[in-house]
């Protein structure tokens, strides 16, 4: 936590309950949308609690992932960092899972490693 140039990697348990407060996470990469594993269990679920929109469902999951992902890195107002999602297909109803005010840009990688490179060259 108090290392400035640590590299955290994680998977979807990075998620959930990591608190790496101020300058000590600025950067969280996910390689791609977390969609749902479509297991029997999530199949099972997705009936019985989509209310008749299993896309809608999935997106929910989606959703929540992405707000889970991003709290890591933003957890008090004057935390600054950059979110990362390596994922041509991304969905733009998805976007909704950022605060507001959050811009959602959508670049090749090339631009993506700069834009990261400069924001850290910044900080």
């Amino acid at each position: 936590r108090a290392e400035r140039n640590a590299c955290l990697l994680g998977t979807d348990a990075m998620r959930d309950g990591v608190d790496i407060p101020g300058n000590a996470l600025r950067l969280v990469v996910f390689e791609r949308t977390p969609w749902p594993r479509p297991d029997i269990l999530h199949r099972v679920r997705r009936t019985h609690l989509s209310d008749g929109d299993p896309r809608g469902y999935d997106d929910a999951i989606v959703r929540l992932r992405l707000r889970q992902g991003f709290g890591r890195l933003i957890r008090r107002a004057d935390d600054r960092g950059v979110f990362v999602l390596l994922d041509r297909a991304f969905p733009s109803r998805l976007e909704s899972a950022f605060p507001p005010g959050v811009a959602v840009e959508r670049v090749g990688l090339a631009e993506t490693v700069e834009a990261v490179r400069q924001f850290f060259a910044a900080s």
